[in-house]
């Protein structure tokens, strides 16, 4: 078989997907084509599409219109292990390098048969294409490997020493998912899609999954929020958001795509306000031009002889600049791009001492805004502890900090956030100034009242002031259709999308944020780090996400 008929039978291609839920349509005419080698990233806001197009690459829900193509051996990374709870790790092993055995097996059988064929027997060029598309399909399988290849998966994401005969049902979640995706990538299908990888893996198993991913030589297609991965392993990337021409392809990975995004948003600014600044000069020459020759204004006496074939000349030409005016007038409104989106970016704090509404239980400030500014520290720990969930800490946060606090799952993270904020008391000493208003974006978002809507709740927290300043709609953390339905109704995501968007509109002095990237868009991500980097008072925030990390120009305090 030639490499381009190889690579055309191997290759994922979607034509025209059209896919309803609910009564939204979701994908509208989505078209991909994933040839071996390359990865796709899958971006774009929560309910964009990007789950719902991987279930229909994998077959596992049928598109109301458009067609699939599909390897034979396409993997797909379910969010539960497709397993009965009673199977065995062994169990899952054996499945998983099932593939490669039977194509050592058959390679055994093949070579067998073509050492009995003579050469010029009928069946002889059979058997040589059936054995060479064996050997072909065991390469990428690296078949020879598996079971070294076994143990080296599964060390690298952190389950090499669960007992091999130990059963599904008493592994934790996190351990299911990470075996789930040990056996695709021992499976090395010729067609992976993934749907968030990483999530619940260490710096070491991430990087380690990195790797894996890369030397596949199938296609792959993920759908991830973790930009360092989306980073370094895509080869391309597909922007789900609603655009004028349908999702956007692009290019290379998210550093590239990120420059063609700032790119792409200073071109449509540079453009709205040209067409503003051309709208607004129409308007004055369509309603002004007319009026710079009075008509009412009678000939001077060196005008008399020829006035009215003058005035009448003058005034035909007023008419048709009015006239050609008002055309493009309304030719550039029927055209023009729409304001831009303004991107996320936390409000100053002078409102925030009047009206202040009802507050709520997730994210608003502890204390009453409005705290003077005062000497020293906001809050300063001395030696203080929490047992068995925070060793002893000498901390100060100044009124202009910006502290990155991370380490490891249960060193403590979460627990010295409740310790500033001032929901946990530890042993040792704490000072807090007087008056401070702290704000906490926890990893659990409860709401009172959750059966008012999103836009009620909103505007009570903050109270009417500050709402209109800062309209929830215009912080772009909510769909637009979501505002008026109940937070009861809101999902995970999106009720914490509501709590940060409170402590983005009246920030307080010390704002503390928990994993605050979680349910965000890559897109959200990105103006939240540069919010953070000029939003007003104090910042202390945990996190896992590598990108964040990594481009952190402030304090960073690991707990080990």
């Amino acid at each position: 078989m030639s490499a381009s008929a190889s690579a055309s039978r191997h290759a994922l291609i979607a034509q025209d997907l059209v896919h309803t839920l609910g009564g939204r349509r979701v994908l509208d005419g989505v078209g991909l084509t994933a040839p071996p080698g390359r990865r796709i990233g899958l971006i774009g806001e929560n309910g964009s599409g990007k789950s719902t197009l991987l279930r229909l690459l994998a077959g596992v829900e049928k598109p109301d219109a458009g067609t699939v193509t599909r390897p034979p051996d396409t993997g797909f990374l379910h969010q539960e292990i497709p397993y009965d709870t009673a199977a065995t790790i062994a169990d899952v092993l054996d499945d998983a390098l099932r593939e490669s055995r039977e194509d050592l097996a058959a390679l055994d059988r093949l070579t067998e048969e073509l050492a009995r064929t003579p050469q010029e027997a009928p069946g002889h060029p059979a058997l040589l294409d059936a054995y060479g598309e064996r050997l072909e399909q065991a390469r990428e399988r690296e078949a020879w490997d598996a079971d070294r290849r076994a143990e080296l998966v599964l060390g690298g994401l952190g389950v090499g020493a669960l007992p091999r005969e130990r059963p599904l049902g008493s592994l934790s979640g996190g351990q299911r998912g990470r075996l789930a995706l040990a056996a695709l990538l021992l499976r090395r299908p010729a067609a992976l899609l993934l749907d968030e990888p990483t999530n619940h893996l260490d710096d070491a198993a991430a990087a380690f999954v990195e790797e894996q991913v890369r030397a596949l030589p199938g296609t792959v297609v993920v759908a991830s929020h973790d930009r360092a991965f989306l980073d370094a392993v895509c080869t391309d990337l597909l922007d789900l958001d609603p655009a004028v021409d349908g999702p956007v392809r692009y290019g290379g990975a998210y550093t590239p795509y990120l420059a063609e995004q700032r790119a792409a948003r200073e071109r449509w600014e540079r453009r709205w306000a040209e067409e503003r600044e051309e709208a607004a000069a129409l308007r004055v020459l369509a309603g002004v031009t007319a009026h710079r020759v009075a008509p009412n204004r009678g000939p001077r006496d060196n005008e008399k002889m020829g006035y009215g074939h003058r005035a009448g000349r003058v005034q035909n030409q007023i008419s048709r600049r009015v006239r050609s005016a008002t055309r493009r007038l309304e030719e550039l409104e029927r055209s023009a791009v729409g304001e831009p989106p303004r991107p996320l970016r936390f409000a100053g704090r002078a409102l925030a001492a009047g009206g202040a509404g009802d507050g709520d239980g997730a994210g608003t400030a502890l204390a009453a805004d409005g705290a003077g500014d005062g000497g020293g520290p906001l809050v300063a720990l001395d030696g203080a502890r929490v047992p068995d969930r925070l060793a002893p800490l000498t901390l100060e946060v100044s009124a202009t900090d910006r502290l990155l606090v991370t380490g490891g799952n249960g060193t403590g993270k979460s627990t010295l956030l409740d310790v500033l904020a001032g929901r946990l008391a530890p042993a040792g000493g704490i000072r807090r100034r007087a008056g401070l208003s702290v704000g906490l974006l926890g990893q659990d978002t409860v709401f009172d009242r959750p059966e008012r809507s999103c836009r009620d709740l909103y505007e009570q927290s903050l109270g009417a002031e500050r709402a209109e300043s800062v309209p929830l709609r215009s912080l772009g953390l909510l769909h637009e259709t979501d505002l008026d339905k109940p937070v009861a109704r809101l999902s995970v995501g999106q009720r914490r999308r509501l709590a940060l968007a409170l402590l983005v509109a009246r920030p307080p002095q010390l704002l503390l944020l928990d994993e605050p990237t979680n349910h965000l868009s890559p897109r959200l991500c990105d103006e939240l780090e540069s919010a953070l980097a000029t939003g007003p008072g104090a910042i202390v925030l945990a996190s896992h996400d590598r990108w964040l990390r990594r481009a952190w120009r402030g304090r960073e305090l690991r707990l080990a």
